[in-house]
């Protein structure tokens, strides 16, 4: 599928703009789903916070008739942007009995509908229902580890029909509130939104990334004892990197291909792109191509956040 990000099969696009100001305008409806423990109540929060109408754990059989058309209503009111939390605490939650329900919702003009997936690694997830002391829902008197195997096995299907798959995992919280305010603003403009994230090949692919590129070919400050404890924010370090013959050519075609690329994935209708750039440790050379890159990429006009994954807190 992203940050994976990611779009759904269908690849329809809805831009989310500011709010209705016309009868004729789709209602932005926002599915919030995904694994227990993964950031859902945050995600609603958020959303809330931004002006949406937010419903947790509503029943799947009353989906349909809270998205009912206005006609159909009773209330003449005209609801401007809903965001709903549905997961396996739902009384009758099942994925087919999820993805049936949605279908038509998805399909109507009237709605601008995205289903987004909340993950997040199964060793995360455990470490956060200990920490917490809270019980897995799926768990009962077993062990959390079983109630998370079990969860993930009822879910996969909704994640790979998810519009928008956010992988929290090493995500801090104020980082999550950025990324769902940035993909969700009601009063964002249409365009695509890209995110670029560097990353350490020791901790594995971001599971959300859309375009991956390994720049563990570049001179490596890390063998610089200077410049070891340093990030790839400081000044040594990125002229290190640039000295390298490759760099150049390097990064020129990178930024060239990615600017070709980027109307091209916006007229093909997608909304999110994730660009991960990658090195051994995710400390020096893939967080200055990255910074380096969004920088590139936003003065050419893109909407462009930056993220990095593996960079201690305190150096981001």
């Amino acid at each position: 599928m992203p940050g994976t990000l990611t779009l759904g099969a269908d690849g329809r696009y809805c831009a989310w703009g500011t709010p209705p100001v016309d009868d004729d305008s789709p209602v932005p409806v926002i599915l919030v789903t995904g694994m227990s423990g993964a950031g859902k109540s945050t995600a609603l929060k958020v959303l809330e916070d931004l002006g949406y109408e937010a419903i947790d754990n509503l029943p799947l059989h009353l989906l349909g008739r809270l998205l009912a058309p206005e006609d159909d209503r009773r209330s003449a009111s005209r609801l401007d942007a809903i965001a709903v939390d549905v997961d396996v605490r739902t009384r009758d939650f099942e994925a087919d009995s999820f993805i049936a329900e949605m279908m038509p919702l998805a399909a109507r003009e009237d709605l601008a509908f995205r289903l987004v997936f909340l993950d997040c690694d199964d060793d995360v997830l455990q470490h956060r229902f200990t920490e917490t002391r809270r019980r897995h829902p799926l768990a009962g008197d077993r062990p959390v580890a079983d109630g998370i195997a079990h969860e993930r096995r009822l879910m996969l299907q909704l994640r790979d029909s998810a519009d928008l798959v956010i992988d929290t995992s090493h995500l801090a919280i104020p980082e999550f509130r950025h990324l769902i305010t940035r993909y969700f603003a009601l009063d964002a403009g249409p365009e695509m939104a890209v995110s670029v994230t560097s990353f350490s090949y020791r901790r594995g692919l971001p599971r959300e990334a859309d375009l991956v590129f390994d720049v563990r070919f570049l001179a490596n400050p890390h063998y610089v004892e200077r410049l070891r404890p340093r990030s790839g924010k400081d000044g040594e370090v990125a002229a290190h990197i640039e000295k390298d013959p490759a760099f150049g050519s390097f990064f020129e075609s990178l930024r060239g291909m990615l600017c070709d690329l980027l109307p091209h994935y916006a007229r093909e209708g997608k909304s999110y792109l994730t660009v991960a750039i990658g090195c051994t440790g995710g400390r020096h050379r893939s967080v200055y191509i990255a910074e380096r890159l969004a920088g590139e990429l936003g003065s050419q006009g893109h909407a462009v956040s930056v993220n990095h994954r593996d960079l201690a807190p305190a150096e981001t």
